[in-house]
């Protein structure tokens, strides 16, 4: 077992399904929804979102001692927030809360093919500013686990210049707005141990193009990476072995939400349980395909237990 802690954003979410207005046409987009009517919608569902949230479930699920660090506010979003956390077994003792903005919130119109529109409103969940690195004194984790802290790279590099001076181990995956700053980030990757980018990110970060080339040279700045390419799978090393990883099962998508969280944390999750790279790794891809065949994106979140069988996972180098 391993003290890790999630740091980044909780929302609430709100998923509005419907099976004949939001079906999609051949470009991706929903079919039109026209201003002034009123749409049927055939289900409502309410679940707890974010990435860290999202992580911080599957180390609880999975036996670590699991801490959850990021903003809410005082209103039923964020007491729902707080029970989902309690429900699984997570420390919320580290939560800051706001009264400058409201617990953030999400709408996702979830399309029959599994992928989805999410309008968020951030509220407290982007207010970084407002979190208090030296809480890591206190805890002192093995592990943190970073999501994007919206572009505020003072503070990441913050709370990375902190858990270094513990001797904890980071696993970053950063957002599109770090990615904004790319200098800043890349002086950033000194500090962390395993980078989680998926291959459009991974192209912000260096030059390349096939997954090869993006690992190839992702690996120059930090010990581990890992970059995902949707239904294609992931390429991943550890500075010794590179792996090529397929798809664990070929299932039908439900809602996409939160694979990618599911992948990073479940790598961790095993990885800080003693597993090897690769089978840390085939964990990974079996956690981030257990949550899309469910709506919500913690509802399909596996334990240590689950029974895994084998998959397409090569050793290329």
């Amino acid at each position: 077992m391993a003290r890790i802690v999630s740091i980044g954003a909780a929302l609430q979410d709100v998923y509005l399904v419907d099976h004949d207005d939001f079906g999609t046409n051949s470009r991706g987009f929903f079919n039109q929804l026209e201003l002034g009517t009123k749409v049927d919608i055939d289900k409502i569902q309410f679940s707890v979102g974010g990435g860290a949230t999202n992580a911080a479930t599957t180390f609880a699920r999975n036996g670590h001692e699991s801490i959850f660090m990021g903003c809410i506010a005082n209103d039923p979003a964020g007491t729902a927030i707080i029970n989902s956390l309690d429900d699984e077994g997570i420390d919320s003792s580290y939560v800051t809360y706001t009264d400058r903005a409201q617990t953030g919130y999400s709408v996702l119109l979830l399309a029959p093919s599994g992928e989805r529109t999410i309008l968020t409103c951030r509220g407290a969940s982007a207010k970084f500013e407002l979190l208090n690195p030296d809480d890591l004194d206190t805890i002192n984790p093995d592990w943190i686990y970073v999501t994007t802290f919206r572009g505020n790279m003072d503070m990441l590099d913050q709370f990375f210049t902190k858990a270094k001076s513990l001797g904890s181990k980071i696993m970053f995956n950063p957002g599109n707005l770090e990615l904004q700053h790319r200098r800043k980030l890349l002086g950033l990757l000194s500090d962390v141990d395993v980078l989680l980018v998926n291959k459009s990110e991974a192209k912000q970060i260096v030059e390349g193009s096939s997954l090869n080339e993006l690992i190839g040279r992702i690996r120059n700045y930090v010990p581990a990476a890992i970059i995902t390419d949707s239904n294609q799978g992931a390429i991943a090393t550890d500075q010794i072995e590179v792996y090529r990883v397929g798809i664990y099962e070929d299932i039908r998508v439900k809602d996409s939400t939160g694979a990618g969280d599911a992948f990073g944390s479940g790598f961790l999750a095993a990885y800080a349980n003693g597993k090897s790279f690769k089978d840390s790794l085939i964990f990974a891809s079996a956690n981030s395909t257990s949550v899309v065949q469910k709506i919500g994106s913690k509802a399909g979140i596996i334990n240590q237990n689950t029974k895994l069988h084998s998959m397409p996972i090569q050793e290329i180098r």
